[in-house]
């Protein structure tokens, strides 16, 4: 089983180009040192003139035998 981050950056446009309001980069990085893995960026459908309002990072890990809370899971064979 996998737990799945979801981060969301806001763009901005200016000059002629659309940029992300946060560097993307670092983001994957420091999600990376934590044991997330990168699965998708994902834009939604373009707007107004269009241009992506945000973009979205999606991470995803395993799931280790118990979960942040403390609490242990059953693991089924099969």
């Amino acid at each position: 089983m996998y737990d799945y981050r979801f981060i969301k950056i806001k763009t901005k446009q200016g000059f002629g180009e659309v940029k992300p309001e946060k560097d993307y980069h670092e983001i994957i990085e420091e999600y990376a040192s934590l044991g997330w893995r990168l699965v998708q960026i994902f834009a939604p459908p373009l707007s107004g003139p269009g241009i992506a309002p945000y973009i979205e990072l999606i991470f995803e890990k395993e799931r280790s035998a118990t979960d942040s809370s403390g609490y242990l899971f059953q693991q089924t064979e099969g």
